[in-house]
């Protein structure tokens, strides 16, 4: 099999988080991200969150068909895996030399400030989730992410009929839109 075509495979079964294909893309190229973590001052633990880091960035592109590589993936890991670890070296001060400086790496600093702003904007919805309280908090989490239908969920919240549920959901997902936007304003 060609490696292009495996690699797409790999990419397109990462989309549809295929166990296999997540697995395939560990073991292909975890021991490559160890080793330049370890050979740069950093643990086997470093070298697992980052490579996770490496991982969801990777994920999220090819679920969202936006991975348009023009190299291996496993040069692309590389590169993201680089780019995390030696920002989180300077940020560290461990390392003296500036990033941007670095060469022979695959431009990826948009996607991980791109991941960056979206692991805040979740961390600041997580937040005002919090803030939400009940019934608001179960209803949403009802519908969104456990995915479940109208008519079900007015039962279970003993709401006289689906519109009703419907129109608190609107209400609730309002004031969850309201403290969310509060909250982001103050992180910027």
């Amino acid at each position: 099999m060609k490696p292009e075509i495996n690699e797409s495979e790999l990419l397109e079964g990462l989309a549809r988080n295929d166990r296999k294909a997540v697995e395939t893309l560990y073991k292909q190229n975890y021991s490559m991200v160890q080793a330049f973590i370890l050979n740069n001052n950093g643990t086997t633990d470093d070298a697992r969150d980052v490579f996770q880091e490496a991982m969801i960035v990777l994920y999220e592109k090819a679920k969202d068909g936006q991975l348009e590589l023009n190299c291996q993936i496993k040069t692309y890991v590389y590169s993201v895996c680089r780019r995390l670890w030696l920002k989180r070296l300077q940020q560290l001060q461990r390392f003296g030399a500036p990033v941007e400086s670095l060469e022979d790496v695959v431009p990826v600093e948009e996607e991980l400030e791109e991941h960056d702003r979206k692991n805040e904007a979740f961390g600041v919805m997580e937040k005002a989730m919090t803030h939400l309280g009940e019934p608001c908090k179960s209803l949403l989490e009802a519908y969104y992410i456990q995915k479940k239908q109208m008519l079900d969920i007015a039962a279970e919240f003993g709401y006289t009929n689906a519109d009703n549920a419907k129109n608190q959901k609107y209400k609730c997902l309002m004031r969850l839109k309201k403290l969310f936007f509060a909250q982001y304003k103050k992180v910027d």
